[in-house]
């Protein structure tokens, strides 16, 4: 029994695991490996992603919308990469519809304004600059009557101060800013401009005005000026030719065809552009309250004239043609109207009315000859109103008794006034979103702003470099001389071996 219990302490006493020094050892190795696990973790986590945000309200002439951007608080190559993450249209007429009631134009954003509080996160409310740009409708008002414009603008500017962001102006841009932006805009959405491949065109139209804008390399802007805009962007420079038309938006369009129409004064006219069986009376006043016509407006006209559909495409595209002056021109070549123009180059994105009028019109597919194009609209002008009611019940009827004018007028400018082709022509895209954001200026807008807005340091991590590496080595040797220690029962014991004599 005496000889059993020597056994089992001699057995306790070779047993590493039960004596208090490996216990301790053991204990710090643990801890450790998981300080050394945890410090590898935090250090090398995904950092989270600063955003910085910007507002830009579009004031255009038939309504406003309000488009909310982010984009990385780190720039990239010197522009910030902006992405729209809302939009939210103005209930409501354009601004420079206020002229007479300036309060109403500012009150007429409150609603879009409290989205965009709830959209952009609280902390970044104080440094999210808003802009407001004013395009051709409040253009047109300028020229009517500046003081109006300018009361219009206060009440816009009172309106949006009174929300907690970094308000930057509200101001009336110029054409050239606009058909230029919307190039950026294209651009920017198809990767172009960051991985510096050959550029997109854009075509813009508006209920004002229209915009064309491409980068040609014929272009070096010595024989039109006026028409050239530089840009660097993501370390690239473009020199763009861009030129703006006002009163040449499909609204003011229709304005001055009816008023080649009646310059008789007389009390009806038969419109080829409107389907048969459409009549409506019109106010001559109202008619002519444009600065696009009000030189035209004739004399001792009646009050009101009534406007009956004929529908007849050959017709209605003969009538368009009357509002564009192909003759002057003092240039190498031009568009319409003496405006210079180089030779169209690469591929154009179409956009705004562009798009929904023959996205309704089912003539997005440029692939089509051009005499298909206008078989398909011949067909449409000559359809009976009362069918196309019936066709298209959910349309407002404002909008759907202008489709046969806007589709021929779309047609006619580009090819009569832009000088498309059926191999140019094949090359336009009719766009409405590039991933999922809106084709137009304001993010051209907004991404050229970027560069005047300061980057932030992104977040560092936990520990800086060099004391990352430092404690991961401090640890490891630790972990090392531990392990050593941990094998002391196992070093050769020389004191106890027996000595042979």
């Amino acid at each position: 029994m005496s000889a059993q219990r020597v056994d089992n302490r001699e057995m306790k006493e070779k047993n590493p695991w039960q004596t208090p020094v490996t216990i301790i050892i053991t204990v710090i190795g643990v801890i450790a490996i998981v300080a050394l696990v945890t410090v590898a973790v935090l250090q090398n986590r995904p950092l989270p992603q600063k955003y910085k945000y910007g507002i830009v309200l579009d004031a255009g002439s038939s309504h406003t919308a309000l488009y909310i951007y982010e984009w990385p608080a780190e720039k990239d190559n010197n522009t910030g990469r902006v992405e729209q993450t809302h939009s939210c249209k103005v209930k409501g007429p354009g601004i420079s519809s206020y002229a007479h009631d300036p309060l109403k134009a500012g009150e007429s954003l409150r609603v879009c304004m409290q989205e965009a509080e709830q959209r952009v996160p609280g902390k970044r409310h104080q440094e999210t600059p808003l802009y407001l740009g004013a395009t051709a409708g409040m253009r047109l008002l300028n020229i009517e009557n500046s003081s109006a414009s300018d009361e219009v603008l206060k009440a816009v500017e009172s309106a949006l101060q009174k929300f907690p962001f970094s308000y930057q102006g509200a101001r009336i841009l110029s054409g050239q800013e606009e058909g230029a932006f919307g190039w950026v805009t294209v651009n920017y959405l198809d990767d172009r401009l960051t991985q510096g491949l050959d550029t997109t065109g854009a075509l813009d139209l508006g209920g004002a005005s229209t915009q064309i804008s491409f980068v040609s390399e014929k272009f070096d802007g010595s024989e039109s000026p006026s028409n050239s805009v530089t840009f660097r962007l993501y370390g690239n420079d473009y020199n763009l030719y861009t030129h703006s038309f006002l009163c040449y938006g499909k609204d003011q369009a229709l304005r001055m065809t009816l008023a080649q129409q009646t310059q008789s004064g007389q009390a009806s006219i038969l419109d080829p552009c409107f389907n048969t069986g459409y009549t409506v009376m019109k106010n001559y006043s109202v008619l002519y309250d444009s600065p696009c016509v009000s030189d035209r407006k004739p004399q001792n006209a009646p009050a009101t004239f009534n406007q009956t559909g004929k529908g007849n495409f050959t017709e209605c595209q003969e009538v368009v043609k009357s509002v564009f002056n192909f003759t002057h021109c003092k240039y190498s070549q031009c568009s319409f109207n003496g405006v210079f123009q180089p030779l169209l180059q690469g591929p154009f994105g179409a956009f705004s009315a562009y798009y929904f009028v023959m996205n309704f019109l089912n003539l997005t597919d440029t692939s089509i000859p051009l005499k298909a194009v206008e078989d398909k609209l011949n067909s449409f002008c000559s359809t009976p109103w009362n069918q196309i009611k019936q066709q298209h019940p959910d349309v407002k009827v404002k909008y759907l008794a202008e489709y046969c004018f806007s589709g021929t007028y779309i047609l006619t400018l580009l090819t009569e006034g832009y000088k498309f082709d059926q191999t140019s022509y094949s090359n336009i895209k009719f766009i409405k979103k590039i991933k999922g954001s809106d084709a137009g200026w304001t993010l051209g807008y907004m991404l050229n702003l970027t560069n005047m807005i300061p980057a932030e340091a992104p977040d560092s991590p936990p520990l800086p470099h060099a004391g990352y590496v430092s404690i991961v080595t401090i640890m490891a040797v630790l972990l090392f001389i531990l392990f050593i220690v941990s094998l002391r029962p196992l070093w050769p014991r020389c004191s106890k071996q027996p000595q042979i004599v």
